[in-house]
């Protein structure tokens, strides 16, 4: 004999499942599967073990919903703002700079050759169109690798995620678990895809020659189909268990070294070097870039620290050469932590830094 308040809540639930399922755009064979796992869920309330299911269907049509299947935001392909944009964040580096925005050049063209031909050559004409290049930036820890990456996001006013490889073993992180597995979840992709909202992001693939040996001929076959515009138009996640299209995607990867990397996954990315930074570079990156950001972010006036020119290259190189700013940015970090501990303390509120003065705001090694 069954509960009838309990059993209505039940069909209840149900009926917000199917509602949810309806009122969300998602491909059609996906919809159905959908509704088929939900017509399931109420044949299960006489037979019981209606709870667990309820809670794998619920938890599957939650992500369906949620992805992005036609949302996607409108580039803004302007080279001359693109420049701008490159030029405020990052110092030097004309050549990246350049390669980049050729690559906006041909993702304008394509796009425009793309509009021209949509009715000669339908939809599968336009996904050609619209695929992007890949890109891989290698160099040394602090070059900006990272940073250049967020930076073209800005640049084509597209959303960004970051997919982080260091120490990634498993290549399901990346494809996801298949749904009879207990606490089963989509991979780091289709999570990428979630947390931007839209199917034409811009997804960083950060260090992806730091995975595991255990892992790495697996990962490197994921990474393929990711990468390929040939295979990632339907890239199948195993939790998703439909296939979903990346070609929209602008994947960028980073790298220390490509000696880890496969020869098939290079095959398939536009290696671009990030050079060393000189002392120079590193100076005028620490004055302009580095100094009045960690100032705003420490809530420091601007006129709080001013650093005479002959302690600049102490501040870049305090215990030897550096490939990269990561060591300039924790010095400039320290000083500013030093100044604001000195105004709170009444000690003043305007600092110069001088030769004589500077063992006081300089960090200790």
């Amino acid at each position: 004999m069954y509960c009838m308040p309990e059993k209505t809540v039940l069909f209840k639930e149900i009926i917000e499942l199917e509602k949810k399922v309806d009122a969300t755009r998602i491909p059609p064979e996906l919809k159905e599967k959908c509704l088929r796992l939900v017509e399931r869920l109420s044949r299960m309330i006489k037979y019981g073990e209606y709870s667990t299911e309820y809670e794998r269907v619920a938890h599957y049509i939650d992500w369906m919903t949620a992805l992005p299947w036609d949302k996607k935001s409108e580039d803004r392909l302007d080279l001359k703002m693109a420049k701008e944009v490159l030029d405020r964040n990052h110092y030097g580096l004309e050549e990246t700079k350049e390669r980049i925005l050729e690559y906006m050049a041909v993702l304008k063209l394509k796009k425009e050759k793309g509009r021209e031909g949509e009715k000669a050559r339908g939809e599968e004409g336009i996904m050609k169109f619209m695929r992007a290049p890949m890109l891989l930036f290698v160099g040394l820890v602090g070059t900006g690798k990272t940073t250049i990456a967020y930076s073209i996001a800005e640049a084509m006013e597209r959303k960004f995620a970051r997919v982080p490889f260091g120490g990634l073993g498993d290549p399901l992180d990346l494809r996801g678990q298949s749904r009879i597995r207990p606490d089963s979840e989509p991979g780091l992709i289709i999570k990428a895809l979630r947390r931007t909202g839209t199917k034409n992001p811009v997804v960083l693939l950060d260090e992806i020659d730091r995975v595991t040996e255990e892992g790495r001929a697996s990962i490197m076959g994921v990474l393929v189909e990711l990468l390929d515009p040939e295979q990632n138009m339907a890239f199948r996640d195993h939790y998703v268990d439909y296939p979903i299209d990346l070609s929209e995607v602008l994947f960028i990867a980073t790298c220390n070294n490509t000696s880890n990397i496969s020869v098939a996954v290079m095959d398939r990315l536009e290696p671009i070097q990030m050079p060393s930074y000189t002392d120079e570079e590193k100076i005028t990156i620490g004055k302009d870039f580095v100094l009045p950001r960690t100032m705003q972010e420490a809530g420091l006036d601007k006129e709080a620290i001013k650093i005479d020119a002959d302690v600049w290259p102490k501040i870049v190189r305090p215990l030897g050469y550096d490939a990269g700013v990561r060591t300039l940015q924790r010095t400039i970090n320290g000083i500013c932590r030093k100044v604001a501990k000195m105004i709170i303390q009444g000690k003043g509120k305007a600092f110069q830094i001088t030769t004589a003065n500077m063992k006081e705001f300089l960090p200790t090694w």
